[in-house]
């Protein structure tokens, strides 16, 4: 028995193997994005009870939340779209995102902080 490795490439070239992507990747990314836009009707809910119950700091916490919940929209559809090309392109890349949630959970902390203090201003 030979010692050799089976696929040898030529000084200098690489060797092209196909990659196989399963269905489930596909339905992976639909179900994160489904996820996201599931996250943003609940803020969209929440934007909308801060406006019609509201006074006037709750409409300006209603306008806080609607543009985190329009950032989540943004978000998951530009997410979803880079993924299902990579996935089509059959690109075998790290299909996370480090920064994205981060910013946007920064959005919303920065939204509720408003919103607390703008309801129970200094003493």
């Amino acid at each position: 028995m030979s010692s050799q490795p089976l696929l040898q490439a030529p000084n200098g070239r690489r060797i092209a193997l196909p990659v196989r992507v399963e269905p489930k990747v596909f339905f992976a990314n639909e179900r994160t994005f489904l996820s996201w836009l599931q996250f943003a009707v609940v803020m969209g809910g929440l934007a909308i009870g801060l406006l019609n119950f509201g006074d006037r700091v709750g409409r300006i916490s209603a306008g806080l939340f609607t543009f985190v919940a329009l950032s989540v929209m943004i978000y998951a559809l530009f997410t979803y779209h880079w993924r299902a090309d990579m996935i089509r392109r059959r690109e075998a890349g790290p299909y996370d995102d480090r920064f994205g949630p981060t910013v946007l959970c920064v959005f919303l902390l920065t939204s509720v902080v408003v919103n607390f203090y703008r309801e129970y201003p200094e003493s």
